[in-house]
């Protein structure tokens, strides 16, 4: 059993990046021949012949206003993949998303600054256990090793 949980983007903010992404450009649906997307939206790859879109997303600004933070420079935004219309979300299924490959557990403190990150082989409680072994760590990002993407956000239990 896991003790945190990968938190996918909220529905209400998929529904505002299908209007307009976060860089301000409306969404481009396009069917995903080859699947193998990361999907933000349901946490899960795509597959063949689903329509999918690229959009600009800005987790860490989402958060920040929920919060009062202000992460300042580390503001940053980058591209995501997501169903172009509403999906069901995450299914239940026992582990972590994305979580076959060299992943990226970056740390942040309450006012949205960078604590670290740490290289791991594998996503499970002892990444995050560690992560929030500082009590100055708020929030955490799983990204991409290869591009720095970013995958989903896990907050304390």
């Amino acid at each position: 059993m896991t003790t945190y949980t990968a938190l996918p983007i909220p529905p209400s903010v998929l529904k505002e990046l299908r209007s307009a992404d976060d860089a301000g450009r409306e969404m481009v649906p396009a069917t995903d021949e080859e699947g193998g997307s990361p999907l933000r939206c349901c946490l899960r790859h795509s597959r063949p012949g689903e329509l999918l879109a690229l959009v600009s997303y800005a987790p860490l600004r989402r958060w920040a206003a929920e919060t009062g933070a202000e992460p300042r420079a580390y503001d940053e935004q980058g591209p995501v993949f997501i169903h172009a219309e509403e999906c069901a979300g995450p299914q239940e299924k026992e582990g972590y998303a994305f979580g076959n490959a060299h992943r990226t557990v970056r740390r942040y403190s309450t006012d949205g600054h960078i604590l670290g990150g740490q290289l791991v082989d594998v996503l499970d409680d002892a990444a995050f256990h560690n992560a929030f072994d500082d009590p100055a760590v708020a929030l955490v990002h799983v990204r991409a090793v290869e591009y720095g993407c970013f995958y989903y956000e896990v907050r304390r239990p």
